[in-house]
């Protein structure tokens, strides 16, 4: 079992938010520390993050070499793992509360998962929080995770604390992740007693590509549970408990009954193993429920599991209603009542103004009767040309003529 399981105090005040959760490096640590009888022996306790051997693990199914594994990083085809769209990416916000429990029942500590969304950047991005935490023996233990993730699930920052308290000599280890422009840079810190070891790392990108962080892991294992399906021969990298980048490979358990509270829900199991090359496989076996909640957690080998005491509330995705299509049909104004009413309206108005108009312009009477009594005296071809000319006579642009005929030619005798 790893400190990731078993957390217990808040993370120091240098950590800029609560780190991880499912580390392959104080699991089984926190294993061996529940076996302990006494205090006085917790000194002969192998390093943390050290993994426990193969014959005790045995998980089902686990893949024993790295020639029986798919080459380190390699991504499933997107037919066999598409990409999380938005839609299903909001489905994904939502915090899981289990209780650590002994093989003997008696209550640990317990364990938090919650995922929110956030800009990161001005861009779209996930926050992921995990926080275990407890005591073995009275002996107080955890681990946070926080990191921030990309809607790819690809890792910006990630940070990492894991403590075990011990009384004579305390340990305490923190991993620090964050992106840049070329790469990866790691920071790994590990603090026994008064002695700090530390160290730096960089990964260029190609060499990270395929990676899944702890973070990454928690949303991932979300995302197949919704799904259904967990596609085979499914490979990816991780870090293991020395900090190299190892296969880390996931596998349908199937579906089982499983009792929450008083009831019994379908759950469907995953597991998930990183094959270190120096420590050998270490497994985790999660249950989910179809919307994605966590059911209960175990490393394999380990007397300690996590487990769901109540249903949590199940979110109902709002589906939006299909927009209507409306035929378009002829209109008919005179067979609609409110487009005939209008139009009634509309012609009384105009009436209304036209007659206010002639009232207070009645010269326009004078002058129309004028012009059809001429035009009917003359009775035109072209009446429009006849309309023109008689009214040129009002305009105040036209010239006034001479009433004398003229050819306006100049005359011989004038000087030129």
């Amino acid at each position: 079992m790893s400190t990731s399981e078993f957390p217990d105090v808040e993370a120091p005040s240098d950590l800029a938010a609560p780190e991880r959760l499912e580390s392959p490096e104080l699991d089984t640590s926190l294993g061996e520390l529940a076996h302990q009888e006494s205090s006085d022996q917790l000194g002969q306790l192998a390093p943390p993050g050290q993994p426990e051997t193969e014959d005790q693990l045995a998980p089902p199914g686990q893949l024993e070499t790295e020639d029986q594994l798919a080459p380190p990083g390699q991504l499933e085809t997107e037919d066999q793992l598409a990409p999380p769209a938005t839609k299903e990416l909001q489905t994904l916000h939502f915090t899981d509360s289990l209780v650590t429990i002994s093989d003997t029942g008696r209550e640990l500590g317990e364990f938090t998962i919650t995922v929110l969304p956030i800009l990161y950047n001005s861009f779209s991005s996930l926050s992921v929080h995990a926080n275990s935490h407890g005591s073995i023996d009275s002996i107080p233990c955890g681990t946070s995770i926080s990191a921030y993730l990309t809607q790819n699930l690809e890792t910006l920052e990630h940070y990492h604390h894991e403590y075990i308290k011990l009384k004579e000599q305390p340990l305490v280890r923190k991993t620090n992740m964050k992106k840049g422009d070329d790469g990866y840079v790691v920071t790994n810190e590990i603090t026994s007693g008064q002695n700090v070891k530390s160290k730096t790392l960089i990964f260029k990108l190609e060499e990270m590509n395929g990676f899944v962080s702890e973070a990454s892991n928690l949303i991932l294992l979300r995302i197949l549970a919704q799904r259904n399906k967990v596609p085979d021969n499914m490979v990816f990298l991780s870090f293991d408990t020395e900090m190299k980048l190892s296969p880390s490979t996931y596998m349908d358990l199937g579906h089982r009954m499983m009792k929450i509270g008083k009831e019994e829900k379908d759950v469907l199991g995953i597991q998930r193993t990183v094959h270190s090359e120096e420590n050998g496989p270490m497994s985790w076996q999660c249950n989910f429920l179809p919307d994605g909640h966590l059911t209960s957690r175990v490393q394999v080998g380990s007397p300690v599991t996590m487990v769901l005491t109540q249903i949590p509330h199940v979110r109902q995705t709002d589906e939006e209603d299909p927009k209507p299509v409306f035929e378009k049909k002829p209109l008919n104004w005179e067979e609609d009542m409110q487009l005939y009413f209008k139009f009634i309206d509309r012609t009384e108005a105009l009436k209304a103004d036209y007659c206010s108009y002639l009232r207070h312009h009645p010269e326009l009477r004078s002058l129309m009767a004028d012009f059809l009594e001429f035009l009917l005296l003359r009775k035109p071809h072209d009446v429009v040309t006849f309309a023109a000319e008689y009214f040129a006579s009002f305009s105040n642009l036209r010239t006034e003529q001479s009433p004398f005929l003229t050819t306006n030619k100049s005359s011989p005798f004038k000087e030129q």
